[in-house]
């Protein structure tokens, strides 16, 4: 008999929203067979036109104007939220209550409080709930984690990374619900979240976190008039309100293995719209990602002949992770990009929610997330002691 097909939603019709939508539209299309069909059910948006309009870009049945009426539609299966931080956990919890498998973007929450729930939720349930980390469904990030976990690269030395992008770079810019909250849920917790999962996800759990420095660059920021979309501009008035959270970020980590890592993150880096990046280097060999590259990334070990030594731009290809199976042309030098890791992960949640027999790797957890949320944490901490060495 065929099974029934598998109903899905989207709670948020903003650009990581919108995504996620597409994600879903495309995922039985990439890797094995075992999915059921995948029926494209709802988007809801408290701007029930934005919603309208993602619903009718990417296939779906219905837009709803509220979260709630996701959870009270009993033929949806599965649901990803895509909204404020703050929202999340009452969602997660409302969805779960209602039998609902759960996407979670990040950060996980608005608070490690509500991430530390959300954990607690997590355990009391047989259902899925998993975090969204695109960047594990990098080709190259992914390669990059074999070569550290395979010990091609020797004992792990130092981890660099960064994420820098300009989307705050304009005073002008409306002070959307992203420069409101504690320190840490700023640049920090909405492009700094990647950069640490990304570093653990690489080189093992980080265990103390020192040196911290927070900085804003932009103290205040007209009022909007009207809605805000993700990091687009919008109509704003002549009152100014306070930036409550930080644009930039640095700090030092040490890992478990003794690795020791530098980071920095920032919002106001101009001319830099998506900048994630990041060098491991060990003792036998290095490794470097760069966002605006995506589809490569550099390596470098000991060769025979010390005279060609250097570092070797690897194109991704069939020979990486995901791209078999994932890519509608398995060619190297194709590209590949965000797309694509949004429809891996969408994938591999499904995966988890059918039951498939030979699934891709799963996502995160919310134990894994609020894992990140708790780096975070330290790092304000560090920062509030100028600098001091804060134990996870």
């Amino acid at each position: 008999m065929s099974r029934p097909p598998l109903s899905v939603a989207v709670i948020g019709a903003g650009m990581a929203g919108r995504s996620h939508a597409a994600a879903y539209r495309n995922a039985g299309t990439v890797f094995g067979p075992g999915l059921p069909e995948i029926r494209l059910a709802a988007i809801a948006d408290a701007n029930l036109e934005l919603g309208a309009d993602a619903a009718r870009r990417y296939g779906y049945e219905h837009a709803y104007s509220s979260w709630e009426q996701v959870v009270e539609d009993p033929s949806i299966d599965a649901v990803s939220i895509v909204v404020g931080n703050d929202l999340h956990r009452p969602i997660a919890e409302a969805l779960v209550a209602a039998g609902k498998h759960v996407l979670c973007e990040k950060p996980l929450a608005g608070s490690v409080d509500d991430a530390r729930a959300m954990v607690e939720l997590e355990r009391s349930t047989e259902l899925v709930t998993a975090v969204g980390y695109t960047f594990r469904r990098n080709p190259s990030i992914a390669a990059i984690r074999d070569h550290a976990r395979r010990g091609e690269l020797g004992d792990l030395s130092v981890f660099s990374g960064r994420y820098w992008c300009d989307y705050a770079t304009d005073p002008r810019g409306p002070l959307s619900w992203r420069f409101k909250g504690p320190k840490g849920s700023g640049a920090l917790g909405d492009i700094g979240s990647h950069v640490i999962d990304t570093a653990e996800y690489v080189a093992g759990p980080i265990v103390s976190v020192a040196g911290a420095s927070l900085s804003t660059q932009i103290g205040k920021r007209p009022l909007p008039l009207g809605a805000v979309v993700g990091h687009n501009a919008a109509p704003v008035s002549d009152e100014l309100g306070e930036v409550e959270n930080e644009d930039s970020a640095t700090f030092t980590a040490r890992f478990a293995s003794g690795l020791v890592g530098t980071f920095s993150v920032s919002r106001t880096a101009f001319g830099i719209p998506n900048g994630l990046a990041f060098d491991v280097l060990g003792v036998r060999g290095r490794a470097a990602f760069d966002q605006n590259r995506p589809a490569e990334y550099l390596f470098d070990d000991a060769q025979p002949e010390a005279r060609t030594r250097g570092a070797r731009q690897i194109i991704a290809g069939p020979q990486l992770p995901y791209f078999a199976g994932g890519m509608p042309m398995e060619a190297p030098g194709v590209g590949g990009g965000n797309s694509e890791n949004f429809t891996y992960q969408a994938r591999a949640f499904l995966d988890q929610v059918a039951g498939v027999s030979d699934p891709i790797p799963p996502c995160a957890t919310f134990a894994d997330a609020l894992r990140t949320l708790e780096i975070i944490q330290a790092v304000v901490r560090s920062a509030a002691n100028d600098g001091a060495a804060v134990t996870l």
